[in-house]
């Protein structure tokens, strides 16, 4: 049991190694990220004094789904905590399990992207025209419905927690809870392994479409919108950036590529074994496949010492050690005219 323990605690530092790498690197993106849920809140908590409550209007998805009441509001809130905790919690995995496909930190600069986009639409639009809410807090007679001035500026600043976050009108077009939600599901759709979970997340998305719109947290509107809205906002995010490097087994790249990589990937592309290549990059090539080489003589000695290296470091030793082997055999070097120094190798796999 000690053992298993020391494995899992050995696993978890080398993670959160990587992770606190890839974090210095992109933390400002995290921090704006979390920033601007600060700043959707204000703006949520702005429009709320520009309520004006009245008359619900007539909303198809009331007529056909049956009313929760009050008292069962909490069963939307319920699936909405489910979601939102089991989503967490997968994108913190690579710590604990051995096979793993994200690295947390790129993941979550990736979702808040999605959220921060979406949350710019959704400020817009319930700025643009305020609608009066069919949450019973919201409608007339409700001392909630509207509020008075701030008499303060941290009354305003400190969003009246948590009276003002759970007790919100006016923002309506789109549903927030609809934002989180499809963010969440389509993130594990692309980046998750389980396709029964997958099929679970859809489902749960169209659950909570309907709890909403059964608590009469929303009209059926603000859930149409977010779903072509969120989906496009992800669709073109993912278009303008590039994919999320693939941790998995059969992945050839363990870490992001940096630009010094793509400078050497460029180079690589670039060699034909009937042509030949400058002995200038291919110095360069040997001299990073020889400390590879070294690297994997250190993990077999720890191997045998019975010291355990997690499998992406012996994956790619072995991808090095691999490499080095085919580039030992003989390299003639030779003189192709005026040009730099050339060095024959057909039989090397780069």
């Amino acid at each position: 049991m000690s053992r298993e323990a020391s494995k899992l605690w050995k696993k978890f530092c080398a993670e959160l190694n990587v992770e606190i790498n890839l974090l210095v690197g992109n933390w400002q993106y995290i921090l704006g990220g979390i920033v601007f849920q600060y700043i959707h809140g204000l703006a949520a908590r702005g429009v709320h004094y520009l309520h004006r409550p009245g008359p619900v209007l007539q909303d198809l998805g009331f007529f056909l789904i049956p009313e929760l009441g009050p008292q069962n509001a909490y069963i939307s809130e319920s699936t909405f905590g489910v979601i939102f905790f089991s989503f967490f919690l997968w994108t913190f995995h690579p710590f604990v399990y051995q096979n793993k496909k994200i690295y947390t930190v790129l993941l979550w600069c990736r979702v808040l992207a999605y959220l921060v986009a979406s949350q710019i639409l959704r400020i817009l639009t319930f700025y643009a025209t305020q609608l009066p809410g069919p949450n019973y807090h919201c409608r007339e007679g409700s001392e909630l419905s509207r509020l008075p001035s701030p008499k303060n500026a941290y009354e305003l600043l400190l969003l009246n927690f948590p009276r003002g976050v759970f007790y919100g009108c006016g923002d309506l077009i789109f549903s927030s809870h609809m934002i989180f939600t499809l963010v969440f599901v389509s993130t594990y759709h692309q980046y998750g392994t389980k396709r029964f979970i997958k099929h679970c997340g859809w489902l749960l998305a169209v659950i909570q479409s309907v709890l909403i719109i059964a608590s009469r947290k929303h009209y059926t509107v603000d859930v149409v919108v977010a779903w072509y809205t969120v989906n496009l906002v992800i669709f073109f995010i993912n278009k303008k950036f590039p994919e999320l490097p693939d941790r998995s087994v059969s992945s050839q790249q363990l870490l992001p590529v940096t630009s010094k990589d793509k400078e050497v990937k460029s180079k690589e592309d670039q060699y034909n074994p009937d042509d030949g290549i400058s002995l200038a990059v291919l110095l360069q090539q040997l001299e990073w496949a020889a400390l590879q080489y070294q690297l994997m003589d250190i993990v077999m000695k720890l191997e045998d010492e019975s010291i355990t290296v997690p499998q992406e470091t012996y994956d790619y030793c072995s991808r090095a050690h691999q490499m080095m082997e085919s580039i030992r055999p003989d390299l003639s070097i030779v003189r192709n005219g005026e040009e730099d120094d050339i060095v024959q190798t057909p039989n090397v796999g780069l």
